[in-house]
């Protein structure tokens, strides 16, 4: 068997599904775009088998987009579950045949319960589109399977449907990146869009910090005991006048001068760049990387302008920021 036709003849099988899915779209495909956008409950995603996995990547997909939803499991309701649906809820039903017995037999009581049902069907004269009161119809010809039996082309049609009207509604809410990174937060966007720098920064006791007239043997203690590579340095009100880095101190040494007869200020550098605590993580760790010269520090300040923390490269890379 030629492997890479077949794995061609399945995408092209497939991709001619979603081909005629497109064109056959009608104005019920825009009903139910507005009837979800007006539900004032939740949007309930119900399915069985290969179609019930679909629902639920659906529903995972329009919670993290903004739509609440919640999957429920077709053979579950039989046994109970039912009783998460409530008459303001929106139930949308995906079977390729639209005869599956456990959708079949919660319909009366979802129909009782007032909620709406929206079904997503290959089957537009079904026992489920009959009973539904808006049906999306995805046409399909042939399943990509050998055998024209496993669900392959409907499951892809119903979860393009079901994307489709999750993005829909991501937009008509108006869902903005802010709106998203707070429903990942563990995600690498979520971090970038909500992390500040100073919920990164070392702080405190952690703070290699010291004053102007400090001597270079202790601003070698205090770059060596807070393991940043480098340090603050700051007049008597906190402002910051310098930074000593392990380049400045090289720098030093290299001048052929006695380095313990060096004032601090002969050290360091007088004009750092920094970062204050309330601006983004992600902005401090740009800063550092898109300079000419990249640098693995900066001293982060707060908006009276005193020296709060240090903010260092690989702080920022463990937090996941890039």
């Amino acid at each position: 068997m030629d492997v890479f036709a077949e794995i061609r003849r399945v995408v092209d099988v497939e991709r001619q599904a979603l081909a005629r899915l497109q064109e056959s779209m009608g104005p019920a495909y825009e009903e139910a775009g507005r009837w979800l956008y007006a539900c004032s409950g939740t949007v309930i995603l119900t399915g069985v088998g290969k179609s019930g996995i679909i629902a639920q990547k659906i529903a995972a997909t329009m919670i993290s987009t903004g739509t609440p939803a919640t999957f429920l499991h077709g053979a579950e309701a039989m046994h109970g579950d039912v009783g998460v649906i409530q008459s303001h809820d929106v139930v949308l039903a995906i079977s390729k045949s639209g005869e599956s017995e456990e959708l079949l037999t919660i319909l009366p009581v979802v129909r009782s319960l007032g909620a709406k049902v929206i079904s997503i069907t290959a089957q537009p004269m079904s026992t489920l589109a009959r009973d539904s009161d808006l049906v999306l119809h995805t046409p399909i010809e042939e399943e990509a399977c050998p055998l024209n039996m496993a669900p392959t082309s409907s499951t892809t049609a119903a979860l393009v449907v079901g994307d489709a009207l999750a993005m829909t509604l991501m937009k008509l809410r108006n869902f903005k990146p802010d709106d998203f990174a707070l429903n990942h937060p563990g995600g690498q966007l979520g971090k970038r869009l909500l992390l500040n720098v100073g919920d990164v920064m070392r702080s405190g006791t952690d703070n290699p910090m010291i004053r102007l007239q400090t001597s270079p043997r202790h601003m070698l203690y205090e770059i060596t005991n807070k393991r940043a590579g480098a340090v603050s340095v700051v007049d008597d009100a906190g402002h910051l006048v310098g930074l000593v880095t392990d380049y400045d101190i090289r720098r030093a040494l290299e001048s052929g001068k006695d380095f313990f007869s060096l004032t601090v200020q002969e050290i360091m550098n007088p004009g750092p760049e920094c970062v204050y605590d309330d601006q983004k993580a992600f902005f401090a760790l740009e800063r550092m990387e898109k300079r000419e010269k990249p640098i693995s520090v900066l001293p982060v300040l707060n908006r009276q302008e005193t020296v709060v923390g240090m903010v260092h490269l690989h702080d920022l890379v463990a937090r996941g920021l890039r």
